[in-house]
């Protein structure tokens, strides 16, 4: 077996312990193959687990995972370190790695691909449930600029996977262009971009940053805003099946005009 990266991934057999260090990955196993996860990060919220924790997504605590004793490790290649990820396989931990996803398609074939051939499972239904609902890419209806951070300010750009669940929504990026995945223009910057015309609609997640009514939209007056779910937006796995009504319910809210 080889994770996303291509790097061998030794299973000796049907994996029955599973540490994740990714809280989307966490929500699949757990729905898809229940009892098999021994240990979560502090982030994974969905579904409630009482489990086990090993400290954060991007610094857990290896000595944690090595008590654990797991016969394989979920890491992601955007919020996992390289570091943790050779120091768990050179303790000869199977480590599956997924690929930071740039689009919703990409993503459920990275799940399909470790729920049927890594975990040996049957296609699960919310998979292609969630395929059924994301597979088309409808005609752009506004054009959004997405905060995922302030102070500074950080926005969703290229290739990102936030950004094709909005594509998929009928609302593309000003910044899905931009050289960077994660561009950090100024304040100044993105209010020009309102001004303009280069963005019509202001989208702001909970999380990583919290963003609420209070906080976030103050920095852009007279900008028509939406607060969205962050879990919907970014997370891969069975909330995509949940995450596609409510997201364009939430856009048609601010945007009538939408279908």
């Amino acid at each position: 077996m080889t994770d996303d990266l291509g790097e061998d991934v030794p299973l000796t057999g049907v994996p029955e312990r599973i540490v994740s260090m990714v809280p989307s990955l966490t929500e699949a196993v757990a729905v898809s193959a229940p009892g098999t996860l021994v240990g979560i990060t502090d982030y994974c919220t969905h579904p409630e687990l009482d489990l086990p924790r090993i400290g954060g997504s991007k610094y857990p605590k290896v000595d944690r995972i090595f008590d654990l004793k797991p016969d394989l490790v979920l890491a992601n290649a955007e919020e996992s370190r390289p570091d943790d990820v050779e120091r768990l396989r050179a303790n000869g931990i199977p480590v599956w790695v997924m690929a930071a996803a740039a689009t919703v398609p990409a993503a459920l074939a990275s799940l399909r691909r470790l729920l049927t051939q890594g975990l040996e499972l049957d296609e699960p239904d919310w998979l292609v449930r969630a395929e059924d609902l994301w597979r088309e890419t409808p005609p752009v209806r506004a054009t959004a600029i997405v905060p995922v951070w302030r102070k500074p300010w950080v926005v969703l750009g290229r290739d990102t996977f936030g950004g094709d669940v909005l594509r998929r929504l009928g609302v593309a990026l000003t910044y899905a262009d931009h050289e960077d995945r994660y561009p950090r223009p100024s304040l100044d910057e993105l209010r020009a971009q309102f001004e303009t015309g280069a963005a019509e609609l202001l989208v702001l997640p909970d999380e990583p940053y919290l963003f609420t009514d209070e906080d976030g939209p103050e920095a852009f007056p007279g900008v028509p805003y939406v607060l969205v779910s962050g879990r919907f937006l970014t997370w891969y796995g069975p909330s995509l099946v949940e995450a596609h009504e409510a997201t364009a319910a939430a856009l048609s809210a601010r945007l009538p005009a939408l279908p």
